[in-house]
């Protein structure tokens, strides 16, 4: 047997290197444009929204939608952030967000505070992934009376990124791809196909570019076909929106092998639960050093499921939410792709490893998944999958094909608590 450990997302048997799933993100954060505090009293004084500096070089905050344009109660799909503020800030938050579907230069918003109005602002961005015309920049006017009288108005100018001309000339290309992905997929699906259809679509289209142009927006997942964090999960709420399916933006950080840095997923709601998918981590990403010379190590690895329907436990092992936001508990694993075909193994048992592994060898499928529950799992299984039953199966193999030689490589990543095993039928 030629047993080799395999380099994360080569196509090719190589030298020892366990991968880690996921390292897709470099550190793209969604900082929702943050409000310059207004100057010291003065009767007229200007707030300029920045965005904060993010390691994926553009502003985390943008794309939200086109819905009704009507204060208050938005129509159509359930929007998150909206249901969790009290009637004024729905009020304001209404006012925000019909003054940038009208594209209004300036947005009149009578006793609102910056600090309010930089929070709502980034709560209608988040919630409306269609606005890809504004990324939540832009600066805030504000004026107290005068002459003894009482009270103070506001006005938001929102920045945005093309003229009005061409935002409708964008939204025609990005419905009609949209459309083009969505007539793939039966509206009568349930949840999890419409969330896994999804997934799939978003990363097999896109490539992650951290200098893709528009990449805070879903005109870059559409049209550029290359974006970061930002214009993933936004497009991946777009979508399940169209369909129906409950999905909103969450904005935090992430640790990946990079280090540590801001990031964006979303929550979705399937068949009634709460849990979480982030499409950017479930993109591969693989080591380029060496690659110029080896043609199979250039070939796409396969896309990572770990974070499609995932609970909290799974998440948050490399995820932390921003604290200004209040999630659900997302305590089920039950809709995550690995349990729902059979790959995930919440107790170690030898022999049901191995015959998974004979299943595929038998079926000849290029590679076996084992998905573990936890830490404790994974390494009680750990070293005999990957020496006595990795060859066992590799025997099997050679009997089952009539080859003399076998050789499989696998990938092994302790912070998924998975090993990915490959066979090799040449």
């Amino acid at each position: 047997m030629d047993r080799r450990k395999r380099k994360r997302g080569c196509g090719v048997l190589c030298l020892l290197l366990a991968a880690v799933a996921g390292a897709v993100l470099f550190g793209c954060r969604d900082s929702i444009a943050a409000l310059l505090r207004a100057q010291q009293e003065k009767i007229m004084e200007t707030a300029a929204l920045e965005d904060a500096s993010t390691e994926d070089g553009g502003q985390e905050q943008a794309g939200a939608g086109e819905g009704s344009a009507v204060s208050g109660e938005p129509s159509g799909t359930e929007k998150y952030y909206f249901q969790q503020l009290d009637e004024r800030e729905r009020e304001v938050y209404g006012k925000i967000r019909d003054g940038l579907l009208a594209f209004q230069e300036e947005i009149e918003l009578e006793d609102a505070s910056t600090e309010e109005i930089d929070r709502l602002y980034g709560l209608v961005m988040k919630d409306y992934p269609e606005i890809f015309w504004c990324d939540g920049a832009g600066s805030v006017v504000t004026s107290s009376a005068s002459f003894g009288l009482s009270g103070r108005s506001a006005a938001l100018r929102p920045e945005y990124n093309c003229s009005e001309e061409e935002k409708e000339e964008r939204r025609s290309r990005i419905e009609a791809e949209a459309d083009q992905c969505l007539s793939g997929i039966d509206s009568q699906a349930g949840d999890y196909d419409k969330i896994l259809y999804v997934y799939e679509y978003v990363i097999g289209g896109v490539e992650y570019d951290l200098s893709a142009p528009d990449n805070q927006n879903i005109y870059s997942v559409f049209v550029g076909r290359r974006s970061v964090c930002a214009g993933y999960a936004k497009a991946v709420q777009y979508l399940l929106e169209r369909l129906g399916v409950f999905c909103t933006y969450v904005s935090g950080t992430a640790v990946s092998r990079s280090g540590e840095g801001g990031h964006a997923w979303n929550l979705v709601r399937c068949e009634g639960q709460y849990c979480y998918v982030d499409a950017t981590w479930g993109d591969p990403v693989y080591l380029q050093e060496g690659q110029e010379e080896d043609q199979e190590a250039q070939e796409s690895p396969e896309i990572a499921y770990d974070y499609l329907c995932c609970d909290d436990t799974q998440l948050f092992r490399t995820h932390t939410p921003d604290s200004d936001q209040e999630l659900p508990a997302c305590s089920t694993m039950a809709y995550n792709y690995y349990v729902v075909n059979g790959m995930y193994y919440e107790t170690y048992d030898p022999e049901t490893i191995l015959q998974a592994m004979n299943r595929s060898i038998a079926a000849g499928e290029g590679m076996t998944v084992l998905k573990f529950s936890g830490p404790e799992v994974y390494r009680e299984a750990r070293e005999e999958v990957l020496t006595d039953l990795a060859d066992r199966a590799a025997r099997n193999l050679a009997h089952l094909y009539g080859i003399g030689t076998v050789r499989y490589s696998y990938r092994d990543d302790d912070s998924l608590d998975k090993i990915t095993m490959y066979w090799d039928y040449e």
